[in-house]
């Protein structure tokens, strides 16, 4: 059916009928009453922004939408989303502006993954459409047709200071949304049988997104409050909110509800778990790569394992070889462009009800753009895997505002986060495996510069396990290193053996969770001192991770060599870099020598 064809009369046989309006109409003024009572008991909550929705939720819950009551995670259940953690809601997106961009992952998946029936449903409030990041997934709804998805915007004019700048002027969301390419209509939100129509008609559009923009009031049906100032936010007083209730209740003419249809259960089975790489890692020790470079060929070499790989990247993927993934599974590859936001959201999306294993890559540096959308996906316990390519000042010539020199500090203040940075190529691939297998938010910190391949294909890895590289009875300094340091580390060693000086190196490989116990037990035996070398800021980085970790030890002693906060922007060639900021093996030498006199 074409655009204007969806856009002509509900025909008869769908119509509801007048019976069934009225249950409609009831269970709102059910809804409202629910708000009122629950937000009393909590003293908290939004009761009048529940009652401006309450017609949408009404019609979409008991009559539009397909779903089994009794089994709520379904995959073949229409999804939906808003700003609120409930049980039949998939994504809790915080302070707003993030569920339209989850939306539009769950709507990819449903048409290009999983080919099948079930439609996305996401409420916004007008408020939040002012969030850069709900313009960021209406473009991208748009560029890849997304017609199983719909976004219903409840403009009930009010938020917590006053009015929004639009107020109740629907024509002008209407015209952006269409700007943005999307089938638009404009709705009474009060009118039960007006909504059926319009998300009838969104059904059986072709090619399009629709957007639903239904004019609204603030704490409908509340005398007095119905569009108030200064209600935003507030639970009703008691005596207020019983003579309300008493109101509303005597407006409901039925005791009836509705059950809403059953899904077309057309969605593939998934296998998402214990994914295997087939064969072991093809390096040699001696090779050069960038970490960044195996990433890519690791995620390729993943995609065979299994056809639920997927990947994102924003724009950046001939950089982080993301492109590689691209060249050999197509399919699979989620252009997102220069919205990092929308790109985590997306990727949230895609990994919810376990339909896909979900990587987004990008600049290291910008997805400190998009971390209120990666908190969000911790606290709801998405599974989703995270790349982040170009830390650090290794960076080099592209200049600091491309050197991530704070994720660590990003992803090490998450909940339930595991944090892999690996060293080598090898080291590189079994992060990618190990992230895929791993429950919650993972993250990989990747570098620009080409270092060693210190591992054989052999060499196995674990979540919390460091790697003591170096070691002999007579080391008298444990260095705690990873990524690109970790070659210096190894450049100072060999110096310091010269000198007849003999340090003990490790490879941490997860900064989160960290092997504590190889921590202490090598500055144990090597007088407990430690020097840790990071190129990230000292705040929140390998340094303060190890701090914490033998804080309770007596008699050790760490010495931190960081990054320090760049006074004047600058670039230069990696190696000039790392010496200038003074996390160099030159640096390291000079760490230990002082270490060993003081």
């Amino acid at each position: 059916m074409s655009e204007a064809e969806a856009g002509a009369a509900m025909p008869e046989e769908a119509r509801p009928n007048e019976r069934t309006l009225q249950v409609l109409r009831d269970i709102a003024n059910r809804l409202r009453i629910h708000s009122i009572r629950t937000t009393c008991t909590a003293s908290s909550g939004h009761p009048t922004s529940c009652s401006s929705a309450a017609e949408i939720m009404s019609v979409l819950f008991f009559y539009t939408m397909r779903y089994k009551q009794s089994d709520l995670e379904n995959p073949d259940n229409d999804r939906f989303i808003l700003s609120k953690r409930l049980s039949f809601v998939d994504v809790a997106t915080g302070w707003l502006g993030q569920g339209l961009g989850a939306s539009c992952g769950m709507a990819y998946t449903g048409k290009y993954f999983d080919r099948a029936s079930y439609r996305v449903f996401c409420l916004l409030g007008d408020g939040e459409s002012s969030e850069g990041s709900v313009w960021e997934a209406l473009a991208f709804a748009a560029y890849y047709s997304l017609d199983n998805l719909v976004a219903i915007f409840d403009v009930n004019r009010l938020g917590h200071g006053g009015s929004f700048p639009l107020e109740h002027y629907v024509e002008v969301y209407q015209k952006r949304c269409e700007a943005f390419g999307w089938n638009t209509y404009v709705v009474d939100g009060r009118d039960v049988e007006a909504l059926c129509q319009v998300f009838w008609q969104a059904a059986h559009v072709k090619g399009k997104p629709t957007a639903v923009v239904a004019k609204t009031f603030k704490g409908r049906g509340m005398p007095n409050v119905e569009d108030s100032e200064s209600w935003h936010g507030k639970p009703m007083p008691q005596e207020r909110a019983d003579a309300i209730i008493k109101l509303i209740e005597s407006q409901i003419q039925t005791n009836r509800s509705l059950t809403p249809q059953p899904p077309i259960e057309d969605s593939p089975q998934v296998n998402i778990e214990d994914i295997k790489m087939t064969i072991p890692p093809a390096y040699e020790v001696g090779d050069m790569m960038a970490t960044r470079k195996a990433c890519g060929l690791a995620l390729a070499k993943l995609g065979y394992s299994n056809d639920r790989v997927v990947v994102l990247d924003s724009d950046t993927k001939n950089y982080t070889f993301s492109e590689i993934f691209k060249k050999e599974h197509p399919e699979r590859f989620i252009e997102c462009f220069v919205a990092e936001q929308n790109m985590v959201s997306v990727a949230l999306g895609c990994a919810m009800r376990g339909r896909t294993v979900a990587f987004a890559s990008t600049f290291a540096a910008y997805l400190s753009r998009a971390y209120d959308q990666i908190r969000v996906g911790a606290i709801c316990g998405i599974n989703l895997r995270i790349i982040g390519s170009h830390c650090g000042v290794s960076v080099g010539e592209d200049g600091p505002t491309q050197m991530a020199l704070e994720d660590l500090a990003m992803f090490r203040a998450l909940p339930s986060c595991t944090i892999f940075y690996p060293s080598d190529a090898v080291s590189t691939e079994h992060a990618v495996y190990l992230a895929a297998n791993t429950k919650g938010i993972c993250y990989i910190r990747t570098s620009q510069p080409e270092t060693e391949v210190i591992y054989t294909p052999q060499e196995t890895f674990k979540i919390g396990q460091a790697k003591v590289i170096r070691y002999s009875d007579k080391d008298k300094v444990t260095i705690v290193a990873a990524g690109v340091t970790l070659h210096e580390a190894l450049m100072a060693a060999d110096e310091l053996c010269r000198q007849d000086i003999s340090v003990r190196i490790i490879d941490l490989f997860t900064i989160k969770p960290l092997d504590t116990a190889t921590i202490i037990s090598s500055a144990k035996a090597t007088g407990g001192r430690i020097i840790t070398v990071e190129d990230h800021y000292p705040e929140g980085g390998v340094g303060e991770a190890v701090c914490a970790a033998v804080s309770s030890e007596p008699d050790i002693v760490v010495r931190q060599l960081a990054a320090p906060v760049m006074g004047v922007p600058r670039s230069g060639r990696p190696g000039e870099m790392l010496s200038m900021f003074g996390i160099s093996a030159r640096h390291i030498v000079v760490a230990v020598k002082r270490m060993l006199t003081q």
